[in-house]
Order: C-alpha cells, then structure tokens, then sequence
C-alpha cells in the first residue's frame, strides 16, 4: 500500500480529547489510526484504508454528537509518508 492508498482526514479537536479520540478510532481494530499533527494546536490526522471511508465518516459524525471535531484542510505541517514521520512533540 503507498501513501496514495490512504485515506487522510484532518481534524481540530480539543487538546484534552487527543487519547480519548486515538483510543476510540484504534479500538475499532483494523479501521483507521490517529496521529497527532500539532498538539498544542490540537490537529490530528486519521488514517484509514479507503475501503474504510464510510465506516470511518460514520464514526467521525456520531464522535461530534458527543466531543467537538471539526475537519480541516490539509495542513501544510502534514507528512509526505506517515510511516516515517515521528509524532509531533
């Protein structure tokens, strides 16, 4: 799978929701992982199989039933190749 492959969707969440978010999406196995991008900014990125898309929309609208997210444009700190970015401090 290249980066091509991936589905990226950017969010600005609250800094305090950054684990609750990466512990809900990853707790779905296999659907999509969290990166954090900014944590002081509080963007994060998701990354899911685009076979996923509709699984990880769906998770996305019933998340911001209960916690604010708000999808964002691509940032321009975001990686080129996600597996071999670190973490942002």
């Amino acid at each position: 799978m290249s980066i091509t492959d991936v589905l990226e969707i950017f969010l600005r969440v609250r800094r305090a929701d950054i684990a609750y978010i990466k512990f809900l999406i990853e707790s779905y196995e296999g659907v999509g992982i969290i990166r954090t991008l900014d944590r002081h900014a509080a963007i994060i990125v998701l990354l899911a199989a685009p076979d996923f898309a509709d699984t990880v929309r769906g998770i996305i609208a019933a998340m911001q039933q209960v916690i604010p997210c708000v999808e964002i444009p691509r940032p321009a700190i975001a990686a080129t190749d996600w597996l071999l970015q670190p973490e942002s401090d």
